[in-house]
């Protein structure tokens, strides 16, 4: 199938300034872009493009003061096939990791394992090793927050989440994140794309997703607490340790976010 893919926003900036964008599609999935996924601003300015610690695909611009807009609009192939679930997963000791994974069992600033352990332990300790046990971890994260827009934060943390019972869904994945890593199981943060396809669409508008993937049987599997079912048609866009790692735009002075829109839509075919 094709996913038509985009995002607009408009910013007024009282004096020109820097900013810093994970917006483009992650280089794993390049080769299904129908066409490439140029950010794109009106003004026009220079962009600089670099690969940071993760590997993602990073914009610099230095945007003038007055109505700034950022933009893209392309399609992508997509296999149509649902989260893969692999049940036989196994988990790997922390001695057997390998170096690249090691940075996913910390700690980090959404992501207090000092904080979170004793929970950890006292609520999954029992259940099965591997799959499972993140399994369980979605499970109860999912049942444990309340979904609302109404309850984002910038600064809400994992402990905050599981404090609060509320939140987005970048809070439930940093909650099952805390929680897999308190259990020695590597997991990271995801943002991207993920449409309501083959699934009841939701009233609210749409939004860039957060998601996290575990390490498992020697390989990454995505989990997604927040819907904690397969889901088809996601996209990634970037990885790190939490989302302060993955910002969709880091803005280095005052500014105003007037609008803001995000577009994933199953298409049959590119017009």
């Amino acid at each position: 199938m094709q996913i038509r893919v985009g995002y607009e926003l408009r910013y007024t900036l009282p004096q020109p300034t820097s900013m810093i964008l994970s917006l483009n599609i992650h280089h794993s999935r390049v080769s299904d872009l129908v066409r490439p996924d140029h950010v794109l601003t009106e003004p026009t300015v220079p962009i600089r493009q670099y690969r940071d610690g993760f590997g993602n695909w990073c914009t610099r611009l230095y945007a003038p003061a007055g109505s700034f807009r950022i933009w893209t609009d392309t399609f992508l192939n997509d296999s149509g096939l649902p989260d893969i679930v692999v049940r036989s997963a196994e988990q790997i000791p922390p001695e057997q990791l390998p170096e690249d994974a090691l940075v996913f069992l910390l700690g980090s600033r959404y992501c207090e394992t000092d904080e979170l352990t004793d929970v950890a332990w006292r609520l999954f300790e029992k259940t099965p090793l591997g799959w499972g046990r993140v399994q369980a971890i979605c499970d109860f994260v999912h049942r444990h927050i309340t979904f609302g827009y109404e309850y984002a934060s910038p600064t809400k943390t994992a402990l905050k989440a599981y404090g609060e019972g509320r939140g987005v869904c970048r809070d439930y994945a940093h909650l099952a994140i805390a929680l897999c890593r308190c259990m020695n199981i590597p997991a990271r943060y995801c943002t991207g794309y993920l449409g309501d396809i083959g699934v009841p669409p939701m009233a609210a508008p749409m939004d860039f997703a957060g998601w996290f993937e575990a390490y498992l049987g020697h390989q990454w599997y995505t989990f997604d607490p927040r819907n904690n079912v397969p889901r088809r048609g996601r996209i990634l866009i970037a990885r790190g340790r939490d989302a302060a790692d993955v910002a969709i735009n880091t803005t280095f002075g005052p500014n105003t976010l007037d609008s803001f829109f995000v577009r994933t839509d199953e298409v049959d075919g590119v017009p």
